[in-house]
């Protein structure tokens, strides 16, 4: 079954911890994923960032949910456990628990920051509260993040189509460069012999790589018989290591002609250069960052 979010969690959770005593949030975690009968990829899914587990993220905040609505408490890093107000809730054995639920205790809302000032629908309920009662706080950050980082995407291929062709060789050039592959050149003429340019892995440049880069629009793709002149001029520079980059998108069976060959050849469409290009700070400007800070126990220890 699919992770379940974390309000599905918060009651099963809840449970876990009757038998009062203190639990670290990986015995949570693990109890929350067999009970929900989840696949070992299902408990091993990142988030976007690739940092932490969806799962182990979901359990995490439900149990901070609790904690602020005082049904559950701390008792040092990363251990928990139930309070007498999380008993007496059992108790009373109430079918689920949820942000709605916990709405009824004063430090619950006053936990709630987020303000509901969107027009509701005929189910009361907006767009936006649907997003958030499916997702934690880093859920949304990342959702969040990553919209912002698809628009930009696209405004950065329209901008490599706007420019000349030359632009996109220096940008790939760049490129390459900043992810560490070694210092290089742009041929920057016709009759280059297929390429667009290279790189240098070693200082005596005996081990090279090269690119080629096509300034195509969408549904202008990279054709097979492109790839394969582009096989036949590494073999006739008697090199083994290649990268195509494309504005576009590249053939179904392109993965297929790279696997008849003996090189290693890497492709780079549309999407995946944009990308690239936002993690490495090419063509892009920071407008503003976030710092995401927790409690620090260890100071108030010290005190």
């Amino acid at each position: 079954m699919a992770v379940p979010d974390y309000q599905t969690i918060m009651l099963p959770l809840l449970k876990f911890y009757k038998d009062e005593k203190e639990h670290h949030i990986r015995e949570a975690t693990e109890h929350i994923s067999k009970l929900f009968k989840l696949n070992q990829s299902e408990q091993e899914e990142l988030l976007p960032s690739g940092r932490q587990t969806i799962i182990y993220n979901r359990v995490g905040w439900a149990r901070t949910y609790m904690k602020k609505a005082g049904l559950l408490k701390s008792t040092k890093r990363g251990y928990g456990k139930i309070t007498d107000r999380g008993l007496r809730v059992l108790n009373d054995n109430p079918e689920t628990i949820n942000d709605k639920f916990l709405e009824q205790y004063p430090e619950f809302l006053e936990f709630q920051t987020i303000k509901k000032e969107q027009s509701y629908d005929k189910t009361g309920t907006t767009e936006l509260e649907k997003e958030i009662d499916e997702n934690t706080p880093d859920e949304l950050m990342e959702k969040g993040h990553n919209l912002i980082n698809a628009d930009l995407g696209q405004e950065i291929i329209n901008k490599l189509r706007e420019e000349h062709f030359s632009v996109l060789e220096n940008v790939v050039l760049n490129l390459l460069t900043n992810m560490g592959y070694g210092e290089g050149k742009v041929t920057g003429k016709t009759g280059d012999g297929g390429v667009d340019g290279f790189v240098d892995q070693d200082k005596l440049g005996l081990d090279k790589i090269y690119f080629q880069a096509k300034r195509f629009n969408e549904n202008n793709p990279v054709s097979a018989s492109m790839l394969r002149d582009f096989i036949g001029s590494l073999d006739l520079k008697g090199v083994k290591k290649g990268i195509f980059i494309t504005t576009s998108r590249f053939p179904n069976n392109a993965e297929e002609l790279i696997k008849k060959t003996s090189k290693s050849i890497i492709l780079i469409d549309g999407n995946k250069l944009s990308k690239l290009m936002i993690d490495y700070d090419i063509g892009v400007a920071t407008e503003r960052t976030y710092k995401i800070k927790r409690l620090d126990s260890d100071f108030f220890d010290d005190l």
